[in-house]
Protein backbone atom coordinates (compact mmCIF):
# COMPACT_ATOMS: atom_id res chain seq x y z
CA UNK A 1 0.00 0.00 0.00
CA UNK A 2 2.73 2.29 0.66
CA UNK A 3 4.30 1.86 -2.38
CA UNK A 4 0.78 2.72 -4.73
CA UNK A 5 0.42 5.63 -2.39
CA UNK A 6 4.04 6.65 -3.10
CA UNK A 7 3.49 6.20 -6.54
CA UNK A 8 0.33 8.81 -6.38
CA UNK A 9 2.66 11.55 -4.81
CA UNK A 10 3.21 14.21 -7.21
CA UNK A 11 7.48 14.56 -7.89
CA UNK A 12 9.00 16.47 -5.66
CA UNK A 13 10.11 19.73 -7.31
CA UNK A 14 11.02 22.12 -4.30
CA UNK A 15 13.21 21.40 -1.60
CA UNK A 16 11.94 24.06 0.37
CA UNK A 17 9.38 22.39 0.94
CA UNK A 18 10.65 19.05 2.04
CA UNK A 19 10.36 18.21 5.96
CA UNK A 20 13.51 17.34 8.08
CA UNK A 21 13.10 13.66 7.70
CA UNK A 22 12.24 14.33 4.07
CA UNK A 23 15.71 15.96 3.42
CA UNK A 24 17.54 13.17 5.31
CA UNK A 25 15.67 10.85 3.24
CA UNK A 26 16.73 12.09 -0.05
CA UNK A 27 20.11 12.54 0.88
CA UNK A 28 20.48 8.44 2.25
CA UNK A 29 18.55 7.28 -0.87
CA UNK A 30 21.01 9.52 -3.26
CA UNK A 31 24.05 8.51 -1.79
CA UNK A 32 22.28 4.77 -2.05
CA UNK A 33 24.08 0.91 -0.71
CA UNK A 34 27.71 1.61 -0.05
CA UNK A 35 27.01 4.56 2.23
CA UNK A 36 24.71 3.01 4.68
CA UNK A 37 27.52 3.87 7.67
CA UNK A 38 25.64 7.58 8.23
CA UNK A 39 22.61 5.63 9.33
CA UNK A 40 25.06 4.83 12.76
CA UNK A 41 24.44 8.22 13.62
CA UNK A 42 21.01 7.88 13.89
CA UNK A 43 18.77 6.08 16.73
CA UNK A 44 15.96 3.75 16.53
CA UNK A 45 13.27 6.82 16.39
CA UNK A 46 14.99 8.57 13.96
CA UNK A 47 15.59 5.77 11.51
CA UNK A 48 12.08 4.92 11.92
CA UNK A 49 11.32 8.47 11.07
CA UNK A 50 13.20 8.45 7.98
CA UNK A 51 12.66 5.46 6.43
CA UNK A 52 8.73 6.53 6.48
CA UNK A 53 9.63 9.07 4.92
CA UNK A 54 11.65 7.48 2.23
CA UNK A 55 9.17 4.69 1.30
CA UNK A 56 6.54 7.82 0.89
CA UNK A 57 8.88 10.26 -0.85
CA UNK A 58 7.76 9.70 -4.34
CA UNK A 59 9.84 11.11 -6.98
CA UNK A 60 12.41 13.85 -6.51
CA UNK A 61 13.33 16.05 -9.55
CA UNK A 62 17.30 16.47 -9.96
CA UNK A 63 17.83 20.05 -9.26
CA UNK A 64 16.53 19.22 -5.42
CA UNK A 65 18.66 15.80 -5.25
CA UNK A 66 21.41 18.73 -6.33
CA UNK A 67 20.24 21.53 -3.75
CA UNK A 68 20.10 19.05 -0.72
CA UNK A 69 23.58 17.25 -1.67
CA UNK A 70 25.13 20.86 -1.62
CA UNK A 71 23.33 22.04 1.49
CA UNK A 72 24.64 18.82 3.15
CA UNK A 73 27.99 18.86 2.39
CA UNK A 74 28.16 22.66 3.38
CA UNK A 75 26.33 21.61 6.79
CA UNK A 76 29.39 18.43 7.10
CA UNK A 77 31.86 21.22 6.25
CA UNK A 78 30.83 23.74 8.94
CA UNK A 79 30.16 21.86 12.05
CA UNK A 80 30.85 18.12 10.89
CA UNK A 81 27.89 17.47 12.80
CA UNK A 82 25.48 15.29 10.27
CA UNK A 83 28.43 12.73 9.92
CA UNK A 84 28.03 10.77 13.22
CA UNK A 85 30.88 10.10 15.90
CA UNK A 86 32.87 7.30 18.05
CA UNK A 87 31.28 9.29 20.73
CA UNK A 88 27.84 9.58 19.44
CA UNK A 89 28.75 5.86 18.75
CA UNK A 90 29.48 5.12 22.69
CA UNK A 91 27.00 7.03 23.86
CA UNK A 92 24.31 5.14 22.48
CA UNK A 93 26.61 1.35 23.37
CA UNK A 94 26.36 2.38 26.78
CA UNK A 95 22.94 2.99 26.80
CA UNK A 96 22.24 -1.28 26.96
CA UNK A 97 25.86 -2.52 27.33
CA UNK A 98 28.33 -2.80 30.30
CA UNK A 99 30.74 -0.38 30.07
CA UNK A 100 33.66 -2.44 29.86
CA UNK A 101 32.39 -4.14 27.22
CA UNK A 102 31.91 -1.23 25.32
CA UNK A 103 35.00 0.12 26.17
CA UNK A 104 36.52 -3.19 24.46
CA UNK A 105 34.27 -2.70 21.79
CA UNK A 106 35.01 0.92 21.03
CA UNK A 107 38.61 0.14 20.85
CA UNK A 108 37.96 -2.22 18.21
CA UNK A 109 36.57 -0.16 16.06
CA UNK A 110 38.46 2.70 16.72
CA UNK A 111 41.97 0.59 16.85
CA UNK A 112 43.69 -0.44 13.78
CA UNK A 113 42.32 -4.14 12.20
CA UNK A 114 43.74 -7.27 13.75
CA UNK A 115 42.15 -10.04 16.28
CA UNK A 116 45.35 -9.80 18.47
CA UNK A 117 47.22 -6.95 19.63
CA UNK A 118 50.18 -8.48 17.45
CA UNK A 119 48.24 -8.51 14.69
CA UNK A 120 46.83 -4.67 15.04
CA UNK A 121 50.71 -3.65 15.90
CA UNK A 122 51.17 -4.88 12.67
CA UNK A 123 48.68 -2.58 10.34
CA UNK A 124 49.74 0.47 12.24
CA UNK A 125 52.43 2.76 10.76
CA UNK A 126 55.71 2.10 10.79
CA UNK A 127 57.02 5.63 11.43
CA UNK A 128 53.74 6.30 13.96
CA UNK A 129 55.08 2.50 15.92
CA UNK A 130 58.70 3.47 15.71
CA UNK A 131 57.79 7.54 17.59
CA UNK A 132 56.25 5.80 20.13
CA UNK A 133 58.80 2.65 20.76
CA UNK A 134 61.60 4.95 20.46
CA UNK A 135 60.42 5.90 24.12
CA UNK A 136 60.42 2.39 25.59
CA UNK A 137 63.45 -0.08 27.07
CA UNK A 138 65.26 -1.26 24.34
CA UNK A 139 64.35 -4.83 25.67
CA UNK A 140 60.22 -3.86 25.65
CA UNK A 141 61.09 -2.82 21.73
CA UNK A 142 62.97 -6.00 21.06
CA UNK A 143 59.90 -7.84 22.46
CA UNK A 144 57.68 -5.98 20.43
CA UNK A 145 59.37 -6.34 17.22
CA UNK A 146 59.75 -10.35 17.39
CA UNK A 147 56.06 -10.43 17.76
CA UNK A 148 54.84 -8.64 14.24
CA UNK A 149 55.96 -9.97 11.23
CA UNK A 150 59.21 -9.64 9.82
CA UNK A 151 58.79 -6.87 6.79
CA UNK A 152 57.01 -5.04 9.73
CA UNK A 153 59.87 -5.28 12.16
CA UNK A 154 62.28 -4.28 9.46
CA UNK A 155 60.60 -0.96 8.47
CA UNK A 156 59.78 -0.15 11.89
CA UNK A 157 63.84 -0.61 12.91
CA UNK A 158 64.39 1.77 9.90
CA UNK A 159 62.14 4.49 11.54
CA UNK A 160 63.78 4.21 14.86
CA UNK A 161 67.29 6.57 15.78
CA UNK A 162 69.86 4.48 14.47
CA UNK A 163 72.19 3.64 17.71
CA UNK A 164 68.74 2.91 19.21
CA UNK A 165 67.95 0.52 16.46
CA UNK A 166 70.94 -1.37 16.76
CA UNK A 167 70.54 -1.84 20.43
CA UNK A 168 67.28 -3.29 20.08
CA UNK A 169 69.08 -5.80 17.42
CA UNK A 170 71.40 -6.63 19.66
CA UNK A 171 68.48 -7.76 22.27
CA UNK A 172 66.60 -9.54 19.61
CA UNK A 173 69.57 -11.57 19.19
CA UNK A 174 70.40 -12.68 22.75
CA UNK A 175 66.74 -13.21 23.79
CA UNK A 176 65.52 -15.79 25.43
CA UNK A 177 61.81 -16.97 25.65
CA UNK A 178 59.64 -14.51 27.36
CA UNK A 179 57.51 -15.23 30.68
CA UNK A 180 54.26 -15.32 29.89
CA UNK A 181 52.70 -12.94 32.81
CA UNK A 182 55.71 -10.29 31.10
CA UNK A 183 54.46 -10.55 27.52
CA UNK A 184 50.92 -10.50 28.94
CA UNK A 185 52.10 -6.96 30.70
CA UNK A 186 53.91 -5.27 27.65
CA UNK A 187 50.23 -6.19 25.48
CA UNK A 188 48.44 -4.22 28.29
CA UNK A 189 50.30 -1.39 28.47
CA UNK A 190 50.27 -1.40 24.19
CA UNK A 191 46.58 -1.73 24.60
CA UNK A 192 45.66 1.32 26.77
CA UNK A 193 48.69 3.63 26.24
CA UNK A 194 49.24 3.78 22.63
CA UNK A 195 46.23 1.72 21.10
CA UNK A 196 44.09 3.89 23.47
CA UNK A 197 45.90 7.22 21.93
CA UNK A 198 46.03 5.94 18.48
CA UNK A 199 42.05 5.31 18.16
CA UNK A 200 41.79 9.21 19.78
CA UNK A 201 43.42 10.77 16.91
CA UNK A 202 42.50 8.70 14.30
CA UNK A 203 39.11 10.18 13.74
CA UNK A 204 38.08 11.03 10.73
CA UNK A 205 38.08 14.65 9.15
CA UNK A 206 34.30 15.22 7.72
CA UNK A 207 36.32 16.33 4.58
CA UNK A 208 37.93 13.18 4.18
CA UNK A 209 34.52 10.92 4.54
CA UNK A 210 33.23 13.56 1.76
CA UNK A 211 36.15 13.20 -0.52
CA UNK A 212 35.52 9.26 -0.34
CA UNK A 213 31.86 10.05 -1.56
CA UNK A 214 32.64 12.16 -4.36
CA UNK A 215 35.62 9.89 -5.97
CA UNK A 216 32.04 7.35 -6.14
CA UNK A 217 30.58 10.03 -8.02
CA UNK A 218 30.65 9.73 -12.07
CA UNK A 219 32.57 12.42 -13.75
CA UNK A 220 29.65 14.67 -14.59
CA UNK A 221 27.90 14.43 -11.50
CA UNK A 222 31.03 15.23 -9.62
CA UNK A 223 32.23 18.31 -11.54
CA UNK A 224 28.28 19.33 -11.29
CA UNK A 225 28.72 18.66 -7.29
CA UNK A 226 31.93 20.51 -6.78
CA UNK A 227 30.93 23.38 -9.15
CA UNK A 228 27.80 24.32 -7.14
CA UNK A 229 29.73 23.79 -3.57
CA UNK A 230 32.22 25.83 -4.78
CA UNK A 231 29.94 28.66 -5.38
CA UNK A 232 28.65 28.44 -1.76
CA UNK A 233 31.97 27.41 -0.04
CA UNK A 234 34.92 27.65 -1.87
CA UNK A 235 37.45 26.13 0.85
CA UNK A 236 35.39 23.09 1.36
CA UNK A 237 34.90 22.34 -2.26
CA UNK A 238 39.41 23.19 -2.63
CA UNK A 239 39.85 20.60 0.40
CA UNK A 240 37.57 17.84 -0.73
CA UNK A 241 39.22 17.93 -4.22
CA UNK A 242 42.32 18.04 -2.68
CA UNK A 243 41.83 14.73 -0.75
CA UNK A 244 40.45 12.85 -3.62
CA UNK A 245 42.03 10.20 -4.99
CA UNK A 246 41.49 10.25 -8.81
CA UNK A 247 42.30 7.90 -12.19
CA UNK A 248 45.02 10.83 -13.12
CA UNK A 249 46.98 10.08 -9.93
CA UNK A 250 47.26 6.29 -11.01
CA UNK A 251 50.34 8.48 -12.41
CA UNK A 252 52.00 8.92 -9.61
CA UNK A 253 52.67 5.11 -9.15
CA UNK A 254 55.91 4.04 -9.31
CA UNK A 255 57.07 1.26 -11.80
CA UNK A 256 56.30 -1.50 -9.38
CA UNK A 257 53.11 -0.15 -8.41
CA UNK A 258 51.77 -0.12 -11.84
CA UNK A 259 52.51 -3.15 -12.88
CA UNK A 260 51.10 -4.98 -9.46
CA UNK A 261 47.68 -3.08 -10.30
CA UNK A 262 47.88 -4.31 -14.02
CA UNK A 263 47.81 -8.14 -12.64
CA UNK A 264 45.10 -7.09 -10.86
CA UNK A 265 42.66 -5.84 -13.16
CA UNK A 266 40.79 -7.12 -16.04
CA UNK A 267 42.26 -6.11 -19.59
CA UNK A 268 38.82 -5.22 -21.25
CA UNK A 269 38.55 -2.97 -18.27
CA UNK A 270 41.97 -1.60 -18.45
CA UNK A 271 41.68 -0.72 -21.96
CA UNK A 272 38.53 1.00 -21.41
CA UNK A 273 39.65 3.37 -18.85
CA UNK A 274 42.76 3.93 -20.85
CA UNK A 275 40.35 4.60 -24.18
CA UNK A 276 39.56 8.27 -21.91
CA UNK A 277 43.08 8.70 -19.61
CA UNK A 278 45.57 11.35 -21.09
CA UNK A 279 48.02 10.43 -23.44
CA UNK A 280 50.86 10.81 -21.18
CA UNK A 281 49.19 8.15 -18.31
CA UNK A 282 48.52 5.82 -21.57
CA UNK A 283 51.90 5.88 -22.51
CA UNK A 284 53.24 5.59 -18.88
CA UNK A 285 50.68 1.75 -18.26
CA UNK A 286 52.14 0.89 -21.98
CA UNK A 287 55.78 1.59 -20.70
CA UNK A 288 55.36 -0.81 -17.98
CA UNK A 289 54.18 -3.54 -20.41
CA UNK A 290 55.99 -6.23 -22.51
CA UNK A 291 55.87 -4.83 -26.06
CA UNK A 292 54.19 -7.66 -27.14
CA UNK A 293 51.45 -6.93 -24.21
CA UNK A 294 51.25 -3.29 -25.17
CA UNK A 295 50.98 -3.60 -29.14
CA UNK A 296 47.80 -6.28 -27.97
CA UNK A 297 46.13 -3.68 -26.08
CA UNK A 298 46.80 -0.99 -28.46
CA UNK A 299 45.18 -3.05 -31.08
CA UNK A 300 42.34 -3.58 -28.70
CA UNK A 301 41.60 -0.04 -28.34
CA UNK A 302 41.74 1.08 -31.28
CA UNK A 303 39.34 -1.94 -32.40
CA UNK A 304 36.73 -0.71 -29.70
CA UNK A 305 36.08 2.54 -31.67
CA UNK A 306 33.61 5.36 -30.00
CA UNK A 307 33.16 4.36 -26.50
CA UNK A 308 30.48 5.72 -24.00
CA UNK A 309 31.84 8.27 -20.96
CA UNK A 310 29.58 6.35 -18.51
CA UNK A 311 31.46 3.08 -19.30
CA UNK A 312 34.97 5.31 -19.27
CA UNK A 313 34.04 6.66 -15.99
CA UNK A 314 32.90 2.96 -15.03
CA UNK A 315 36.17 1.46 -15.40
CA UNK A 316 38.30 4.00 -14.47
CA UNK A 317 36.74 3.42 -11.15
CA UNK A 318 37.41 0.23 -10.95
CA UNK A 319 41.02 0.77 -11.28
CA UNK A 320 41.32 3.68 -8.44
CA UNK A 321 39.16 1.15 -6.72
CA UNK A 322 41.59 -1.64 -7.53
CA UNK A 323 44.40 0.42 -6.55
CA UNK A 324 42.89 1.51 -3.15
CA UNK A 325 42.38 -2.24 -2.36
CA UNK A 326 46.03 -3.06 -3.04
CA UNK A 327 47.45 0.07 -0.98
CA UNK A 328 44.69 -0.94 1.95
CA UNK A 329 47.02 -4.76 2.04
CA UNK A 330 50.21 -2.84 1.53
CA UNK A 331 51.28 -3.88 -1.85
CA UNK A 332 50.89 -0.72 -3.03
CA UNK A 333 51.70 2.68 -2.12
CA UNK A 334 49.08 5.46 -3.31
CA UNK A 335 50.31 9.25 -2.95
CA UNK A 336 47.11 11.54 -3.60
CA UNK A 337 46.84 15.02 -4.97
CA UNK A 338 47.75 16.66 -1.46
CA UNK A 339 51.75 16.80 -2.97
CA UNK A 340 54.26 14.38 -3.14
CA UNK A 341 54.82 14.10 0.65
CA UNK A 342 51.28 12.76 1.68
CA UNK A 343 51.13 9.12 1.66
CA UNK A 344 48.00 7.40 1.77
CA UNK A 345 48.66 3.74 4.05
Amino acid sequence: MAARLAAKKPGVDDARRLTGPEKAAVILLALGEDHTSLWQALDEDEIKEISQAMASLGSVQASVVEELMVEFVSGMSGAGSLMGSYDQTQRLLAAFMPSERVEALMEEIRGPAGRTMWDKLGNVNEAVLANYLKNEYPQTVAVVLSKVKSEHASRVLTALPEDFALECVQRMLRMEPVQREILDKIEQTLRTEFMSNLARTSKRDSHEAMAEIFNSFDRQTEARFLGALEERNREAAERIRALMFVFEDLGKLDPGGIQTLLRAVEKDQLALALKGSSETLRELFFSNMSERASKIMREDMEAMGPVRLKDVDSAQMTMVQAAKDLAAKGEIMLVGQGGDDELIY
